[in-house]
């Protein structure tokens, strides 16, 4: 097989120059065309020593009346070709690398910018909550999320209690700023407890993170949701935070949260539960209020030591009243009270912080009842009012900034702020009464209960034992 290729390769290789074309030539140039050719003509045998074919290629000729230094050209750029198409491929290598280089990171800037929008979008619809479902007895209910909606809509009545206070609307009391930036974070929140239904009255209570017991007396007794009947009700605890409840590790936090996930009750932010905080606690109930329940009719504030008569609340007094009232605020009337300025009383009020000779008229803070519109009147004025500790004299200082005179009840003796001796016949038509161990919530509340038919002929129940 290798003699018939070369057989079939075996024809004369065509001269590389004409002899003729040498004649009238200067010799300085037919010696370097035929040191050239000569080049060219080796290298055509080496390619036909690698290749038999090579033979029939013809090998570049000789041009005649070129001068050496066009002729060494010639040759330079023959022989060097494939160093040329190398270099050139190459270079378009680079050259697509580069583009490919500049392309991704031109794409990667309008990306990132696109990005920005898309999440400041995402976050603002996720903050807008535009429509929750919820199914109810099998049928589908559509509700709008309150939060942004609340925010539009009191936008203009905010600035006039602005301009009706003389607080300035600008910086930080805008009322898009109240209403968006939290004043304390939320560890534990029910945003949603007003969004199927606006409850006729809501319960804020005050107690202590520990008192774990007392939360779940009051849910088994005036706290019960069978104490509104078909009106609207919600129950809420405020807490704090404090020491036990910020252990790593934390039991006590644990449980209530716990019951929060159970009972949907809890509102937990991260400020100190202790009693100079009580100020700060009412007004977050004030704030959440404002912020999540607007459509409420009526907000009492109570304490978790409290026996609370609520279907008397409800049934003889705010049901009475209707759904129509406003800048409505009643309880124990504390009147022409002066400021303690003994420094180890649990009631001091130094004089740098309240240099006044008497308190404005207050509501004791066992206990008090108002329509829903004051707790956004209440923390409004609170923004231009110095703290005060004590969160009754506090809430009463807000009034009288207000213009507002709380309503005396139509009975001195169903708002208490000490304790009331038990009797079913005094118990049923009584509001509040102080001091009460969660045990005693849950026997009292009992037989209060059963003697509800007659409460004033009912068999005198048997003192507790407060050791217990």
């Amino acid at each position: 097989m290798e003699d018939v290729g070369r057989a079939a390769c075996s024809l004369p290789s065509p001269s590389l120059y004409s002899p003729k074309h040498q004649k009238g030539m200067p010799a300085e140039q037919r010696e370097a065309t035929n040191s050239i050719a000569a080049a060219q003509h080796n290298q055509h045998l080496q390619e036909i020593e690698l290749d038999p074919c090579a033979r029939h290629k013809k090998p570049p000729r000789i041009t005649p009346g070129l001068s050496t230094s066009a002729l060494s050209e010639r040759l330079d750029y023959s022989t060097d070709s494939s160093d040329m198409k190398r270099w050139r491929r190459r270079l378009r290598f680079w050259s697509a690398a580069l583009l490919l280089v500049f392309l991704m990171f031109g794409g990667g800037l309008v990306l990132q910018g696109l990005w920005r929008p898309i999440q400041k979008n995402q976050k603002k619809l996720a903050s807008q909550e535009l429509q929750a479902t919820k199914t109810v007895s099998n049928s589908t209910i559509m509700i709008s999320s309150p939060n942004e909606n609340l925010i539009s809509s009191l936008d203009d009545s905010l600035e006039r209690e602005f301009k009706d206070l003389n607080i300035s609307s600008s910086g930080e009391v805008r009322a898009a700023t109240i209403l968006k930036d939290e004043p304390y974070s939320y560890i534990l929140n029910e945003p949603h407890a007003c969004l199927l239904r606006a409850p006729f009255l809501v319960l804020l209570i005050a107690v202590e993170p520990k008192r774990t017991d007392a939360r779940e007396a009051i849910r088994k007794t005036w706290g019960n949701e069978s104490v509104a009947g078909d009106l609207g009700f919600v129950r809420l605890f405020l807490i704090g935070v404090n020491k036990d409840t910020q252990d790593k590790g934390s039991s006590l936090q644990k449980t209530i949260e716990d019951e929060s996930r159970k009972h949907h009750d809890v509102i937990q932010q991260d400020y100190k539960d202790v009693y100079k905080n009580l100020t700060i606690k009412t007004l977050m109930g004030m704030y959440w209020i404002t912020k999540f329940c607007p459509e409420a009719t009526y907000v009492m504030k109570t304490d978790s030591d409290m026996f609370v008569n609520t279907e008397y609340l409800i049934k003889k007094i705010l049901k009475a009243k209707g759904h129509q009232t406003q800048r409505y605020f009643t309880g124990h009337l504390m009147s022409d009270f002066t400021p303690n300025r003994h420094n180890q009383s649990k009631w001091y009020m130094p004089p740098e912080l309240y240099p006044g000779a008497r308190y404005p008229t207050f509501c004791s803070g066992t206990g008090y009842v108002f329509s829903a519109d004051m707790a956004k009147k209440i923390y409004v004025t609170s923004l231009s009012v110095p703290r005060l500790h004590l969160e009754d004299v506090y809430v009463g200082v807000c009034l009288s900034k207000l213009k507002i005179e709380p309503v005396p009840p139509s009975n001195e003796h169903i708002f208490n702020h000490w304790r009331v001796p038990y009797s079913s016949c005094k118990y049923s038509s009584l509001i509040t009464s102080h001091g009460f161990h969660p045990h005693e919530l849950i026997q009292y509340w009992k037989h209060l209960q059963s003697n509800k038919q007659n409460p004033c002929r009912a068999i005198p129940h048997k003192p507790i034992n407060k050791s217990h």
